[in-house]
C-alpha cells in the first residue's frame, strides 16, 4: 500500500479506477499482469513464427530465383564460372543472407521492442537507475565494437573455405575412377584437410566470440544493479519498503531484460559475421536481373507455358558467322557460311581447336555471334532462339544422365504423369536400345546410377539418341558422340545414326572419319574458317 501511495503512476491508476481497497487493487493488478504476460507470450510466439517462416520462405524464393538465373544465363557464364561457385551461391549465400542476416535482424528488432518496453517500465519506476543501466550498456557496446571487424573477417574466411570444400568434393569425387587409378587420393585428402581446418577454425572463432557480447552485457547489468542497490540502501536507509519495491520491479524486469538483451547482442554478432553475404547476394541478383532483361530469349520455356513454334521445311542457312570468345585475341569463327538441306546429314571435320564445337554452339543458340546470322527457311532465329532450340536434339561425347531410371533419363525433364509411352517405345526402337533394356533387371525402371555409371559408354550414347528422339527433335547434333567408344560400339551408334538419315537433319562433329562416310556433305574447318566442302570422296579420300 505504501508503494502505491509513493508511486505517481500507480497512485493515478488507483484513483482513476476508484478502487477503495489496496487489496482489490493488487488483485486487479495481478490479474492484469497475468493477462499481459499471456498476450505477450502469444505475440512473442507468433512474431518468432512469422520471422522464421518469412526468412525460410525468402531463402526458398532466392534459391529458385538464382537457379532460374543460372539456367537462363548466357552460355559464356558457364564457360567462365566454376559450377561449385554457382552451387555455393544457391546453397550457402542464400542461407547466410536469409537465416544469418535477415532472420537475425528481424529477431533483434523484435527483442528491441521488448527491451524498449522494459526500459520504459524501469524509467517510470526509477529514472536514475534506468539511465545508469542504459549508459553502462552503451559503454559496454562501444568497448566490444572492435569485435565486429574480427567477426566479419572470420565469416569471410569461413565462407571462402566452404566454397573450396565444394570444389574439392566436385574434383575428387567427380573423377573418382581417375583419382583411384592414378593414386592421388592423398592429394585430395590433403586439400580437404586444409580447407576443413580453415573452415572449422574460423567458424569456431566466430561462433564462440559471437556469444561474448551477451555474457559481457549480462555481467555488466547484474554488476550495476548490485552496486546501485548498495549505494541506494546506503543513502536511503529510512525508506526500506520503497527500496524493496523498486528492486522487486528491477529484479522481475531483469529476468526478461537480460535474455532479450543477450539475444539481441548475439543476433548483432551473427549479423556482423554474415554481413558479407549481403554484397554477394546483391551482386548475384543484379546479375540475374541483367540476364532477365538482356537474355529473355534464352529463358527456358516451361511445360506449363505455350511452346513457341518455328517452321523448318526446306533449309538452314548460316551466313558469315563471326564469333570471338571473351578476352580472346583472335576470332574462333571467321566469316563461316554454309547451307544444310532438310533431311540431309552433314559432317564437320578438322583439327582440335579448328572451330567445330564453337560453330555448333553458335548454331544451337548457346553462343551469340558478333556478326552473321542463322536463317531457317529464310527467317532469322535471332529473336526466336527458344523456338529454334526446340527443334534441336544434342548428343555430346559425354551424355549427361541423372541418377534415376532409364525411363526418366530418356524422357528427360518430363513429369511422370506426362510421359508418352508410345513415343518412348518408338525412341527406344530407333536408338536400338531394346536388347539393352531386356538385359536390365527392371527394364526401363532400372536406375542407371550417377552419370549412368551402370551403363556402358555405347549404351549411354544410345540413351542420348533416344532422348533426342523422344522429344521429337527435327535436327540432331552429334558432338564427337562416338569418340570414346570402341570400333564395334561405334559401328552400332553409326548404324543407328544412318537409320535416321532422311527423316532427321543430322550434324556430326567427327572424331573418326568413318562415322561421316554416309553424310551428304562434309565441311573441313581450319582456324575458324571453312577451307573445303563436298562429299566424302572429295573432302576425305582425295585429301
Amino acid at each position: 500500500p505504501e508503494y502505491i501511495n509513493s508511486n505517481v503512476l500507480l497512485q493515478g491508476l488507483y484513483v482513476k479506477l476508484s478502487i477503495n481497497s489496496p487489496e482489490k487493487f493488487i488483485l486487479y493488478f495481478g490479474i492484469l499482469t497475468i493477462i499481459v504476460f499471456y498476450v505477450k507470450s502469444a505475440l512473442s510466439f507468433f512474431t518468432q513464427k512469422s520471422i522464421a517462416e518469412f526468412s525460410h520462405s525468402l531463402k526458398g524464393n532466392l534459391s529458385s530465383k538464382l537457379m532460374q538465373s543460372y539456367l537462363s544465363a548466357p552460355y559464356t557464364l558457364h564457360l567462365s564460372r566454376n559450377s561449385a561457385d554457382l552451387v555455393q551461391s544457391i546453397v550457402t549465400y542464400t542461407d547466410r543472407f536469409c537465416i544469418g542476416l535477415v532472420l537475425s535482424l528481424l529477431t533483434a528488432i523484435s527483442n528491441g521492442v521488448v527491451i524498449i518496453a522494459l526500459v520504459t517500465l524501469l524509467i517510470l519506476t526509477n529514472a536514475a537507475a534506468s539511465l545508469g543501466i542504459t549508459v553502462v550498456l552503451l559503454i559496454s557496446l562501444l568497448i566490444l565494437n572492435p569485435l565486429k571487424d574480427k567477426l566479419a573477417y572470420w565469416g569471410k574466411q569461413g565462407f571462402d573455405a566452404s566454397a573450396e570444400i565444394i570444389r574439392i568434393l566436385n574434383h575428387g569425387l567427380g573423377g573418382l575412377k581417375e583419382t583411384r587409378i592414378i593414386g592421388c587420393e592423398p592429394y585430395f585428402e590433403a586439400q580437404m584437410d586444409s580447407a576443413a581446418k580453415k573452415y572449422s577454425t574460423n567458424m569456431g572463432l566466430a561462433s564462440g566470440y559471437s556469444n561474448l557480447p551477451r555474457y559481457v552485457v549480462e555481467a555488466v547489468i547484474i554488476s550495476f544493479l548490485i552496486v546501485f542497490a548498495f549505494l541506494f540502501v546506503t543513502f536511503n536507509q529510512d525508506d526500506s519498503q520503497n527500496i524493496t519495491s523498486i528492486f522487486g520491479v528491477f529484479a522481475i524486469a531483469s529476468i526478461r531484460l537480460l535474455p532479450a538483451a543477450g539475444n539481441t547482442i548475439s543476433c548483432i554478432s551473427v549479423i556482423r559475421y554474415n554481413i558479407h553475404s549481403l554484397d554477394s547476394i546483391h551482386a548475384e541478383l543484379k546479375e540475374a536481373e541483367e540476364f532477365e532483361s538482356q537474355n529473355k530469349k534464352l529463358v527456358p520455356a516451361h511445360h506449363s507455358q505455350p511452346q513457341p513454334k518455328l517452321s523448318f521445311q526446306t533449309q538452314i542457312k548460316i551466313e558469315n558467322l563471326v564469333y570471338k570468345y571473351p578476352n580472346a585475341k583472335t576470332n574462333a569463327l571467321e566469316q563461316v557460311s554454309l547451307t544444310i538441306e532438310k533431311g540431309h546429314s552433314i559432317g564437320l571435320i578438322g583439327k582440335s581447336g579448328s572451330g567445330k564445337t564453337t560453330l555448333v554452339d553458335v548454331l544451337m543458340g548457346l553462343l551469340d555471334p558478333q556478326s552473321g546470322d542463322i536463317l531457317v527457311d529464310g527467317i532469322s532465329v535471332k529473336d526466336k532462339i527458344r523456338a529454334w532450340q526446340n527443334l534441336i536434339g544434342y548428343v555430346p561425347q559425354s551424355i549427361f544422365l541423372i541418377d534415376d531410371t532409364l525411363e526418366r533419363n530418356i524422357a528427360f525433364g518430363v513429369p511422370d504423369n506426362q510421359i508418352d509411352y508410345q513415343k518412348l517405345q518408338a525412341a527406344v526402337n530407333a536408338a536400338q536400345l531394346n536388347e539393352v533394356i531386356e538385359r536390365l533387371p527392371m527394364g526401363l525402371n532400372t536406375t542407371v546410377g550417377e552419370r549412368g555409371v551402370l551403363l556402358s559408354g555405347g549404351q549411354r550414347q544410345r540413351v542420348g539418341i533416344a532422348r533426342a528422339l523422344y522429344h521429337e527433335k527435327e535436327i540432331l547434333v552429334f558432338d564427337e558422340a562416338t569418340a570414346a567408344l570402341d570400333n564395334e560400339t561405334e559401328n552400332l551408334i553409326t548404324d543407328a545414326t544412318k537409320a535416321l538419315s532422311g527423316s532427321k537433319t543430322i550434324i556430326i562433329i567427327a572424331h573418326r572419319l568413318s562415322t561421316i562416310e554416309h553424310c551428304d556433305r562434309i565441311y573441313r574447318l581450319e582456324q575458324g574458317c571453312i577451307t573445303q566442302s563436298g562429299n566424302y570422296q572429295t573432302v576425305v579420300l582425295n585429301q
